[in-house]
Order: C-alpha cells, then structure tokens, then sequence
C-alpha cells in the first residue's frame, strides 16, 4: 500500500508514563503518525530508581536509544540477596562477563525520570509525534473504521487508541470493566539520598535486597553513584489511592523493629519518605477490541518484586508497533495478534512478582528453607533460572516492517 492510500487518521495514544512514550517512539518508527494525551500539565515522572534487566536493553536497541540510556545508568557489581533478621548473605549474583555473555546486555540501575526524559526527548525528536498534556482522557468511541477519544479538551479521533494510561487505566474500565485493582496488602516507601549521606560502610555498588519477615529492603546507586536509592516494603492493611502519597515514618520504624542494625541505620538517614500502596490485577488474555488495545499497566498491571513494570510495558510497545506496521489496513488483527504474543509472558511475570513477594518476606521455617535453597545454587543454575526473563525471543521480530509503507 503507498502512502496516498494510507487514512490520515493518527495513532492516539492515552498516557505519558514510560509505556506510552515508548509506544509513541515505536510507532513513529515504524512510519504511524502519533498523538499523545497526558492529564498532567507537566510531562515528568515521579518516582525514584528502576532496575532495567537485559531484555530491556533488547528494547533500546530497537528504539535506538542505548547510548543515550548508558549515559545515565549505573552498572551493579552483584545482585545481593541479605537475610534482614540474622545479617548473613544469602548470594550474591555476579553482574559480569558470565552475566553478559548468558544475556548479551548488563544489568543496569535507572533513575526512573532519567529513562522518562530521555523517551521524552527521542520523541520530540520525531516530526511523527505530536504530544498534548493537561487533557484528560474520559472516554472513547470505536466506529469500526477509526475511533474518536473524548477528552476534557473535546473529541479526537484517530486510526486507534492505545490505552497505556496505567493501574486506575479509565481506557480499560470501559475496554475490559473488571472494576478496581488488586490490592496486595503491601506498602513501599521510596526515597533517594546524595551519596554523601549514607555511611560509608554501608556504600556498595551493589543491588542489595535486605529479606526480612514480612518486610524488605532495596537499596542501590543512581546516577553514577551520585544518588543512593532506598525502598522499604511492608505488609499493612492502610490503603492510599495512587503512588505519591506521604508516608508515616512511624509505622515503617515499627514494621522494621527486628531488622538488622544495617537496616535501621538506613531507614534512620530519611526524614521524608514516599508512600504508594502495592496494587496488580490477575492476568487476563484478552485487553484488545476492534482499534483499542491497553499497554503496560494498564494490560498487566504487577507488584514491583521482579523490577518488570516498566521492562513490560517497553517490551509491549515494540511488539505492538511491529503488528500494527505487518497489517495496517488491518489493526484489530494486529492487536490480537500483539496481546497473543504478550499476554503469557506478563501474565506469567504478574504472578512470579506475587510469589516473589511471599519468598522476600518469608518468616519461620520458610525463611530457613528459602536461604538453603538459594545458597544450593550454582551460579550457572540461577541464570539459566533467568534466562525465561532476559533472553530476546519474547519480542524477537516475526514481521519484517517496510516503514514507508505506514505513514
């Protein structure tokens, strides 16, 4: 098909988070025009430190953004598991040559708006992308041969509508309405301090986990090590919509009690912390209708214990736009075709995150047999346990896209 016969209708995008950037970015590259809806009057990202594993570097390439990305992360020595109550070092994974030559890519630590910004910046780049914040986004209509996006700002319409506007996703309350997220019972509070503020001791280029019983530990450095990244994770029954909410520094100290003195130490360095209660869906097959399809949280929304969310919704938007670019006269089909491909592998990260928040915080006996069977281990035996996760083939191209074929 040329490019006179192509509908001038653009792609809609409906959130400016990570998955909707990157699934601008994609489109645009595979020749679609895109328009970006954001309901904040800023485009940024709140948040602090990610882990990006090797199949997020897969999705880099793809994007073309990997020396930019290499730029601004940090490269861990190890991945290290502590036990929170007796102090002892459950394994430390090496993050080298073996890692590398398994994987192909490194394992590497992000400040969250750092990966944001630059997503942001590659997409105004592009002639392709047009980005409109302070519009939020109501509803949609589907008329079969476009759809038409009703926002506080008027109706749009469009080729399609990508739903990638997270967990409380209005796309999806109409697309799929299974009423509200999960709620894990779960809280994390996240803060970044300069690296001058942390002891010394306690400095490691390192991501560190400290498991505790019912409560655990990240920390890790940003920006070089510039920045020191923290994250205490705690069962409780309080419930705050959203992920940027005040926490009560009392009730953390009280949940870490019996934590380690490394630990406390920590947590006794931050004065202001922020809060989000830990929220996911159970996995479904089907987020797709005629010209709407969700992405990233909105699809497959999952607890942070793989450090997946935002890999997911990267990995989403590659795919999607290679289906999109193999049949664009034909986008319910691409769609199906895009959810096919995903819907196993996030559905199976949803639940691994749930049974990895339950091995964290293992107490008792199990905490006792979590430890043996991690220090059991070899080396080899824990990356070939990985390898479902880092290894390419999940969004290994299928379709050999003719980008000027799509504009």
């Amino acid at each position: 098909m040329n490019s006179a016969q192509q509908p001038a209708l653009p792609f809609l995008i409906a959130g400016g988070g990570i998955g909707g950037l990157a699934s601008a970015l994609a489109l645009s590259q595979a020749g679609f025009s895109v328009r970006l809806f954001e309901r904040t009057q800023e485009l940024k990202e709140i948040g602090a430190g990610i882990q990006i594993g090797p199949n997020a570097f897969h999705v880099f390439e793809r994007l073309g953004i990997t020396d930019a990305i290499m730029a601004k992360v940090s490269m861990p020595n190890h991945l290290v598991m502590m036990d929170g109550i007796s102090g002892e070092q459950v394994v430390a994974i090496p993050l080298d040559g073996r890692f590398v030559e398994r994987f192909h890519y490194p394992y590497a630590l992000i400040y969250r708006a750092d990966l944001h910004h630059i997503l942001l910046e590659k997409c105004r780049e592009s002639s392709r992308i047009e980005i409109n914040t302070n519009v939020k986004v109501e509803r949609f209509t589907d008329h079969g041969d476009s759809v038409v996006l009703h926002t506080s700002q008027g109706d749009v319409p469009g080729r399609a509508l990508i739903g990638a506007d997270g967990l409380w996703s209005p796309t999806r309350a109409q697309l799929v309405g299974d009423g509200k997220p999960r709620v894990s019972g779960h809280i994390a509070y996240r803060a970044v301090l300069p690296i001058e503020e942390v002891p010394e001791h306690l400095r490691s280029n390192t991501m560190t986990l400290w498991a505790g019983a019912k409560n655990h530990l990240v920390h890790y450095p940003l920006r070089g090590g510039e920045l020191f990244n923290l994250v205490a994770v705690f069962h409780s029954d309080r419930y705050v919509e959203g992920w940027d909410a005040e926490a009560d520094t009392e009730e953390l100290h009280l949940r870490f009690r019996d934590a380690v003195p490394e630990v406390k130490t920590l947590l006794a360095k931050i004065d202001t912390w922020r809060m989000w209660v830990l929220c996911d869906r159970d996995p479904i097959k089907d987020w797709s209708k005629g010209r709407v399809t969700l992405l990233g949280d909105a699809a497959h929304p999952m607890l942070q214990y793989m450090a997946q969310g935002a890999c997911m919704a990267m990995e989403d938007a590659v795919v999607l736009a290679e289906e999109a670019a193999a049949t664009p006269d034909d986008l319910p089909a691409a769609f199906v075709r895009y959810q096919e491909r995903r819907y196993l592998r996030t559905g199976k990260v949803q639940m691994s995150a749930r049974l990895y928040g339950e091995f964290y915080h293992a107490s008792g006996v199990n905490r006792e047999l979590r430890n043996q069977f991690v220090q059991s281990r070899s080396v080899e035996q824990t990356l070939d346990g990985m390898a479902w996760l880092y290894d390419s083939s999940a969004i290994r191209p299928v379709h050999t896209i003719n980008t000027s074929a799509t504009a």
